[in-house]
């Protein structure tokens, strides 16, 4: 898996986003040329979900005859509609929403599928989500799954009963016992999954340069490169 990751909201949903301006939503041409720039940088991490508007339903035509060169994360439990997020971790709603996104992406199967949190994680974590993402994993229809939350206390409860964490997080700011949880159980978490022998990286695949990575960051976001101490996603 490639230290960097391309976000698709951008592709599918330009409303109720926070950024300072509009934006059109690129026709399939640029997100075709978009997703080869990724490609050529060796990043092969795609990031979507429901609530990304029509990026799953874009992404599925425009992935056909490349599938086996990405890994796709999806998420489940926000759903975006009329102009608002609506929020639903019930057993019925993750399992249909997970089923709809491999339609939607014309596959058999998602590498990682992650808990769209509303903001109170704990509270999400104790309800039927995270059993049936376990249930559909042992099914095989995807391959890992965990929580994109809010909170270093969601993100350490999803690494103990989950496979991964997505939580915001800046190094020179993660002081404290909090952030000393977190940065222990990630580096826990890898050394389990190399202990299995469960593969870290995806063998045969360029990982980009740090000098290209951060020149790709600022192409996409129109915007100088991050510093040396930028607020990073840890996964």
């Amino acid at each position: 898996m490639s230290p960097l990751g391309l976000g698709t909201v951008k592709i599918g949903r330009n409303q109720g986003v926070k950024y300072p301006s509009g934006f059109e939503l690129p026709d399939d041409a640029t997100v075709r040329n978009l997703l080869a720039q990724a490609r050529e940088l060796g990043i092969n991490l795609l990031d979507t979900a429901p609530a990304y508007g029509t990026s799953e339903q874009r992404l599925g035509p425009l992935l056909k005859g490349q599938r086996e060169q990405w890994i796709i994360c999806s998420k489940v439990g926000e759903e975006f509609n009329g102009g608002q997020s609506h929020f639903d971790f019930s057993a019925k709603h993750t399992r249909q929403s997970v089923e709809r996104s491999l339609q939607r992406l014309g596959t058999d199967r998602l590498e990682l599928v992650l808990v769209h949190s509303d903001g109170n994680d704990l509270e999400v974590l104790d309800q039927e989500v995270y059993p049936t993402l376990a249930q559909l994993k042992q099914e095989g229809l995807i391959l890992a799954y965990g929580l994109s939350g809010k909170t270093v206390e969601g993100g350490l409860r999803a690494l103990q009963e989950g496979d991964c964490a997505m939580v915001t997080y800046n190094p020179a700011r993660a002081g404290g016992a909090a952030g000393a949880g977190l940065r222990a159980a990630t580096q826990q978490r890898h050394s389990d999954q190399k202990g299995a022998g469960q593969r870290t990286s995806v063998p045969g695949r360029r990982r980009p340069g740090t000098r290209a990575a951060l020149s790709w960051y600022s192409a996409i976001k129109g915007s100088p490169a991050p510093s040396s101490a930028p607020s990073t996603r840890l996964t």
